[in-house]
């Protein structure tokens, strides 16, 4: 049944413009795909979404837009060129590849052959920069946009004028040689996170860490997660990173289990004395009204957008008698309001081409007048279109419109003037 249901998702979100396959005309490129028309809206939806929450609608949290290719000697300070491994095995038999920590027994899931001894695979990207390449000349494509936050501290610090607590928050892309990519957008070796460091003094770390940690729940009802389909999970001693002393993961059940879209963790000063070691540059902190110098802790909030994305795109994923249903929260739907002229005559087009252009100065909007009027329903219900605008004859008498809800289908009437002021309230298109 689970299966089932991603293939059923997978074969959606191609046939309706979320994600396709990347390279597909050459066969497609494993753990690798491309964000189409209502893909790459959905996902700025929920980063633009996510980015307001964090720098828009608190007064504590600044921005940044680190660079992907960095000085080699972040990934050796921060431990991913000693560390960042993971043990692989290989199948004598069937020759395919696994995550040690990911097989059950001593055998061959697919095949039943033996594997090989395990080997350490670091999980990051080597290139080159400049023309001959190199020792040294090696560089990494990062693994995280955390240490472009810990290396602009001062930064940061000093151009925002900040002062302690404060956060430093990110999106961008991260890039991991992962053994074993799988479960379509879910693991990839090309994915976007976002990121956000919140700089504290270490007496009040545990306090700020279970306050984000609650934060972050909140934020999840908020975009319209079911709650039900949601569960903290916190690391024992033995699950612990390196660099943190408490950590949670958020966790979704996905139709291939609870899987984690979010990790909380208190980093303490791990990051910052290690950059502050290997640079020899101070990333501390001075408390103007005492004197006191120290190095901050870290508290790190570190969510996938391309896993929230297909979070979302489980959650919402409805099957009914008549017709596939997406019901995606009208703040994060790639189009907000589809508009349909009930025949292709008697002037019916022309009025919905002027509704369509004024409703675009305002919301993601998407015209159609091909077939019938319950297929275009239809149509946009699958695409994830909250909300559905026809003119008919009656609009060429009295300037009035049937405004359609995706979810429960029901019309109301209203006038073609107050349709931006409603959807947009519907929608909380600035929310």
């Amino acid at each position: 049944m689970s299966n089932d249901l991603m293939e059923k998702i997978v074969s959606l979100c191609k046939r309706r413009g979320y994600v396709y396959p990347s390279s597909e005309i050459y066969g497609g490129i494993n753990s690798c795909w491309d964000y189409g028309p209502l893909g790459v809206e959905l996902k700025r939806n929920i980063k633009e979404f996510w980015w307001k929450s964090m720098t828009y609608y608190r007064d504590d949290v600044e921005g940044l837009d680190a660079s992907i290719i960095m000085h080699p000697m972040v990934w050796k300070a921060s431990g991913h060129v000693d560390g960042f491994t993971d043990a692989m095995v290989d199948c004598k038999k069937c020759k395919l590849r696994f995550r040690k920590d990911e097989i059950n027994g001593e055998v061959c899931p697919e095949c039943g052959g033996e594997f090989t001894g395990a080997r350490l695979f670091n999980l990051m990207f080597k290139t080159h920069i400049g023309a001959v390449e190199e020792e040294a000349s090696t560089i990494y494509l990062r693994p995280e946009t955390a240490q472009g936050i810990y290396v602009n501290f001062q930064n940061v610090l000093a151009s925002s004028r900040r002062k302690i607590p404060f956060g430093i928050a990110q999106i961008g892309k991260a890039f991991r040689n992962e053994v074993t990519p799988k479960n379509f957008i879910f693991r990839m070796r090309e994915f976007e996170q976002m990121e956000m460091q919140y700089f504290v003094r270490p007496e009040t770390a545990e306090e700020w860490f279970d306050r984000w940690r609650d934060t972050r729940m909140q934020w999840y009802a908020e975009i319209g997660i079911k709650k039900e389909k949601l569960r903290l999970h916190e690391h024992d001693k033995d699950e612990l990173p390196h660099y943190a002393s408490r950590a949670y993961d958020v966790q979704y059940q996905f139709p291939f289990g609870w899987e984690e879209i979010e990790g909380i963790h208190n980093r303490t000063d791990y990051d910052l004395k290690s950059h502050s070691k290997s640079s020899g540059k101070t990333l501390e902190y001075f408390d103007g009204s005492n004197g006191e110098r120290f190095t901050p802790y870290v508290v790190e909030v570190s969510a996938g957008v391309d896993r929230m994305l297909l979070t979302c795109l489980v959650d919402a994923y409805e099957e009914e008698e008549n017709r596939v249903v997406l019901r995606l929260p009208p703040r994060i739907a790639p189009i907000k309001v589809g508009v349909f002229p009930l025949v292709k005559r008697d002037g019916m087009p022309e009025v919905a081409k002027k509704i369509t252009n004024e409703l675009r100065r305002h919301m993601k909007v998407f015209y159609d007048e091909s077939g019938s009027v319950g297929r275009r329903y239809r149509r946009q219900d699958e695409a994830g279109t909250p909300f559905g605008v026809t003119v008919d004859s009656q609009t060429l008498e009295d300037d009035t419109v049937t405004l359609r809800s995706r979810d429960d289908m029901k019309q109301v009437r209203l006038k073609i003037a107050e349709l931006p002021g409603k959807l947009t309230e519907l929608i909380k298109v600035d929310a």
